[in-house]
């Protein structure tokens, strides 16, 4: 401890301390009991309950005791000297090299030494969450529009493919476009009844949209089959060569093609290696976008949309496009969702599905394109770690939101690029 922070330490208020630290104890208390202090356990067939009395004492002990330290770093914290400028998370070079270096690591992925089938697997969902982030991002973070029902686009993306697949008999590489595109028409249909709305009134209406879509889902059985789902999704080949042991006459399987043994694995690596691509592809075309005038109308749109009119923009275009983009990159990857399960139904289209997408685009920071990576790979990854910590998902879900409300309220990786940059030196020199 220095001399300065000597004097600074007497200088606190301890009673104020201790009394903002037993204060957020007993909320923790309150809070811990009904979520961690009781678990259902089943004995001989007879379900009970279980006390976990004593990870509430922890995690209130822990809650006193942070609270405690967080004041103390606030009161110790050196204080910086006028001429110090803010520092940036992350520059616009060290985010290209890192975004680079991230790519290289992506396709390397399923050949290196600790790689295994369950990883790449895990890396396939990540990446299916981070395209479903950039699009939400498009909605949320550039245009500003708050969406609670983002995943009714997901949901028709895939129930779309699928349809297509069993009706025409579509392969994936011809039923991915015009699942987008049925996508994108239902981004339109929410966008119309929404133009007005902002806020609070407009994540009511697409919440609604969201929960609509899922209860069509369940009750419209001669389509959507129900509760029951849809079976048999074809999985998408290789320029027409299936991944399977054996196929029809006529038709060259991928190992034989290639002469090389059949492997199971050989269909999750290319399945990986088709969400890496889509993955690619959306963060080239979102990254064009927001270089274009309709990416510039939507941050415009999103900082003031009174000072959009007076430029001469007009809103409804710009928001309609907003949702008709977001929704057709929702559909790109509900459809691949649908091809790589097999087999989808109305219980994956969830309002936690939403949420989490939601989470992933606050946390990683609205409008940056790499803050959702890394949200991405956090949130899903977490709960792979055990299944106690997977327990707690939307609890940890909810801790993370509120500690980026208060200490990162822009994201972790939010970064925006002024127009016109000066140098502060100058000026004050000036």
């Amino acid at each position: 401890m220095t001399d300065e922070a000597l004097p600074r330490l007497r200088r606190v208020a301890w009673g104020r301390v201790l009394r903002d630290a037993a204060l957020a104890a007993a909320v923790a208390l309150v809070l811990a009991i009904p979520l961690v202090g009781f678990q259902t356990v089943e004995k001989n067939a007879v379900l009970g309950i279980s006390l976990r009395f004593g990870w509430v004492a922890i995690g209130v002990a822990a809650v006193f005791a942070g609270r405690i330290a967080l004041a103390l770093l606030r009161e110790l914290r050196p204080s910086p000297p006028a001429w110090a400028m803010p520092l940036r998370l992350a520059p616009r070079r060290q985010t290209r090299i890192f975004g680079a270096l991230l790519v290289l690591f992506a396709a390397a992925l399923p050949f290196l030494p600790f790689s295994s089938r369950y990883l790449v697997d895990l890396a396939t969902t990540v990446l299916i969450y981070v395209m479903l982030g950039w699009g939400l991002n498009v909605v949320v973070g550039l245009a500003g529009l708050l969406d609670l029902g983002y995943v009714a686009f997901y949901a028709v993306g895939a129930y779309s493919f699928a349809l297509f697949a069993r009706w025409f008999g579509l392969s994936f590489w011809e039923g991915l476009p015009l699942a987008g595109l049925l996508a994108a028409s239902f981004g339109l249909t929410l966008g119309f009844p929404v133009l007005r709305l902002r806020g609070d009134y407009l994540a009511i209406v697409t919440l609604g949209f969201g929960e609509i879509v899922r209860l069509v889902l369940i009750n419209w059985v001669p389509v959507t089959n129900g509760p029951n789902g849809i079976s048999n999704v074809p999985r998408p080949s290789f320029f027409g060569m299936p991944f399977d042991r054996r196929a029809p006459p006529g038709v060259t399987t991928f190992s034989d093609f290639f002469h090389i043994a059949f492997n199971p694995g050989q269909r999750i690596v290319f399945l990986y290696y088709v969400i890496l691509a889509l993955a690619l592809i959306t963060n080239a075309f979102t990254l064009r976008l927001r270089r274009l005038p309709i990416g510039r109308a939507w941050e415009a749109l999103r900082e003031d949309e009174i000072a959009c009119r007076a430029l001469g923009i007009n809103p409804t275009t710009v928001k309609l496009s907003a949702f008709a983009i977001g929704a057709m990159l929702g559909g790109f990857a509900g459809s691949f969702f649908a091809t790589r399960q097999g087999f989808i139904s109305p219980e994956s289209f969830t309002f936690i599905e939403s949420a989490t997408i939601l989470a992933i685009v606050v946390l990683g920071g609205a409008g940056s394109q790499l803050g959702v990576v890394l949200a991405a790979v956090v949130l899903v990854t977490l709960p792979e770690f055990g299944r106690e910590l997977a327990q707690y998902r939307m609890l940890l879900f909810g801790a993370a939101m509120v500690g980026i409300m208060i200490w990162r309220p822009r994201g972790l990786m939010a970064r925006r690029e002024p127009s016109l940059r000066l140098n502060p030196l100058r000026e004050a020199s000036g």
